[in-house]
This record gives C-alpha cells, structure tokens and sequence, in this order.
C-alpha cells in the first residue's frame, strides 16, 4: 500500500534537473507501475524534450503554470494554464513545448509504461530504442538486407 506524498516532499531520488528544466517524477515516488505522472518545470525560453512522437506510449499533458508554445505535427499553438492536449500513441504525433514566456512553464505529463516503446526524432532523423538505449539514424538504413534465410 502506498501512502500520500506532498508535492515539496519528494524525495531527491524523484527530482532531476537539467539545463531549463526540471522534472518531478511522483508516479515513481508514489510506486506507479503502468503509468507515469511528472511535473515538468520550462524555464523561459527552454523547451521540455526535443521534438518526437512514441510508437506505444500515450501522453496527456495540462499546463499548470505559464505560458508557452506546443509544437504539434508541424503547427504551433499558444498554451496557458489549463491548457490539455492528449497524445494517442502510435500515430506519429510528434510534440515538443517550448517556453516562450516569461515564467516557469509547469506541465503535468501523464502517460502509459510500455515496454518496447521506440521514440522517433523527426528534426535529426533519430530513433531511440529505450529498453536498449540504442539509437539510429533514419537515413543510415539498410536497403539491401531482408529477413529471408535460405536466400
């Protein structure tokens, strides 16, 4: 059984900073096993993640705090606090938020655990196989190569 956690209590374990960004993951904290539960944290003129869509993972995203800018399968749109967007897995629905404001940008970013989600990076052409840690480049694809074994 888990118990409830305050948000200025999360342990260190759960809160990673990097350059113009923040993330408070409570789905771990509070022992979430098929969905995640994060608070991200822009700073102005930051951008959450670069630009990518998942081939199993399904995201919800609202905007808690701030103000800013989705990227979203090629448009822009503006967001403000209690701005949502959900983001259905599968179907190349590439995002990305930039703060393009003045205050922290606060999203709260919801999804599905799924084992052997791949990631694609469509500005650098990149796939990221999470469980393995690997990535590709798109344009270094084999041409010449098939799965066919008594060729």
């Amino acid at each position: 059984m888990t118990k409830p956690i305050h948000l200025n209590q999360i342990p260190a374990d759960f809160v990673d900073e990097d350059l113009g960004m923040a993330t408070l993951y409570l789905g771990e904290a509070a022992g979430s096993e098929k969905l995640y539960a994060n608070i991200d944290k822009v700073q102005p003129g930051a951008k959450s993640t670069k630009y990518h869509t998942h081939s199993l993972q399904e995201e919800f995203f609202l905007i808690l705090a701030g103000s800013g800018t989705l990227r979203l399968n090629g448009e822009e749109y503006p967001v403000t606090k209690g701005s949502f967007v959900a983001k259905p897995a599968g179907k190349n629905i590439a995002h990305q938020f930039i703060n393009t404001g003045n205050e922290v940008l606060e999203i709260l970013d919801l999804g599905t655990k799924v084992e052997g989600d791949v990631a694609y990076y469509p500005d650098e052409d990149v796939y990221f196989l999470r469980k393995e840690k690997k990535m590709f480049k798109g344009t270094e694809a084999f041409t010449e190569w098939d799965s066919e074994p008594n060729k």
